[in-house]
């Protein structure tokens, strides 16, 4: 669904307040952080550039800083704390070594402390998955990137015009179902409801595109609905078992999977997730009731609890965000997808330099995946948002960092999406330049084409 600070986010409504631009201006004040060492020293850690104990000469030389889990852990909860997060996991790996931080609980009047194999749906970390089976797809040779949409699904709006390439990168211009006024009030009244392909893209199609294919970029989970019923017709197998065969089962990610249209359950342990308000503050952004400072001081005051979304069937999302995951598995995944063992080499470098400029600042969009770079540092990463979850994965390969977040309550009344906010802060502490300092974001590459 929406972001509000940050490249998480499995929806994205055009103009809506997607602010990756702002880690480099506004983020500043109103996260109250200048520098790195400035929310070191607000988390009672060290605010030196220097190795530490334990810390590596190559980590020493590279962009990052050291980081033990008792700073780890003092950033999480200090963030969660402002927040109001119900519960949090952070897995941190950099060149130093391996960490973990959890905070409070998977269930809101329990103290079931969330763990890294604790169960979560990951929303729009799916597009990383979608996208890789495409490209698998595509170098065996059963597709070509340049298809267009047509060949397989017919009835699309300028389905002669979009090619497979422009689905995957979200410049198709079709518009976003999840947009629809129609869509929020089932997440309140009708949480359980199977939806089809079929129905999402009636939903879409029943509106102009936005633009031309092509000419510009638009976060829309039509694109990936309509990706996930072409790997289906390609495969020659449900979505669901393509993933299992082709990305979960190889890379033993044992607790991945993308659960049948009819089930809203999440396998056990889980973690339930919560919201505040209505389903209206991720699908439209607009919260109702409004997260005024009256609203602020009764969730202050604990007189205003957020909502359980858990029951929520995700058969909305499928291909463009239904997988359910854990904390252990994504570190596997975003790091194995980055590095180069999903994909051959061919279709790797035309992967990692599929991201092209978006109009948020810093980052850019590719074939499933954002690229946000600020000063030398560049993330690989796609975050997740949907009711009850806020998620994000991320790997730097010229840091050897891994950041895996999750969080079971999306958006604060605070401070917006919660994983996002709490990403940024991990960041802030294990880079010496900060993402929340400005810098000068350095030219794109050349696109070399797809085939």
């Amino acid at each position: 669904m929406k972001t509000l600070i940050g490249p998480s986010s499995w929806r994205r409504p055009r103009g809506y307040r997607r602010v990756m631009s702002a880690l480099v201006g506004a983020a500043l004040v109103s996260a109250g952080l200048a520098t790195g060492a400035a929310a070191a020293s607000q988390a009672g850690t060290p605010a030196t550039a220097s190795p530490g104990p334990g810390a590596t000469v190559a980590q020493a030389r590279a962009g990052l800083r050291p980081i033990n889990q008792r700073a780890l852990q003092a950033v999480v909860r200090k963030t969660a704390r402002e927040l109001h997060v119900p519960g949090a996991v952070v897995r941190l790996r950099t060149p130093q070594g391996k960490l973990t931080a959890a905070y409070g609980t998977t269930r809101l009047g329990s103290r079931i402390r969330p763990q890294p194999y604790t169960h979560f749906r990951i929303a729009s970390i799916t597009k990383t998955m979608t996208s890789a089976v495409v490209l698998q797809l595509a170098q065996e040779g059963k597709l070509r990137l340049s298809d267009p949409v047509s060949k397989y699904v017919a009835g699309v709006p300028n389905g002669d015009q979009i090619t497979i390439a422009l689905l995957l990168k979200m410049r198709s211009g079709l518009f976003d179902y999840t947009s629809a006024p129609e869509m929020a009030p089932f997440f309140d009244n009708d949480p359980t409801k199977v939806w089809t392909p079929q129905e999402l893209l009636a939903i879409s199609f029943a509106r102009p595109p936005n633009f031309p294919p092509g000419t510009d970029y638009e976060y829309s989970n039509t694109n990936y609905a309509l990706l996930g019923l072409i790997i289906e017709k390609v495969d020659g197998r449900p979505l669901a078992r393509a993933m299992r065969k082709r990305l979960f089962g190889p890379l033993r990610l044992k607790d991945t999977v993308l659960p049948p249209s009819t089930s809203n359950r999440i396998p056990k342990p889980f973690a339930r997730g919560y919201l505040y308000g209505s389903a209206s503050a991720v699908t439209t952004g607009i919260p109702d009731p409004p997260y005024t400072p009256e609203f602020q001081a009764a969730v202050e005051a604990g007189t205003v609890q957020p909502k359980d979304y858990t029951g929520v069937n995700h058969s909305f999302a499928a291909a463009a965000g239904g997988v359910i995951s854990t904390a252990d598995d994504l570190d596997t995944w975003i790091r194995a997808l980055v590095r180069g063992r999903v994909l051959n080499h061919r279709y790797q470098r035309l992967w990692r330099a599929s991201p092209r400029p978006t109009d948020q600042g810093g980052l850019d969009y590719g074939f499933g995946i954002d690229r946000f770079r600020w000063g030398p540092n560049a993330l690989y990463l796609h975050g997740g948002e949907t009711v009850g979850y806020n998620s994000e994965a991320a790997y730097d390969p010229a840091n050897k960092l891994t950041l895996v977040v999750w969080t079971n309550l999306t958006i604060s009344p605070f401070d917006g999406l919660t994983a996002n906010r709490l990403m940024l802060n991990v960041l802030d502490r294990a880079y010496k330049l900060s993402p929340l300092a400005s810098g000068a974001v350095p030219p794109r590459p050349v696109d070399p084409g797809i085939d």
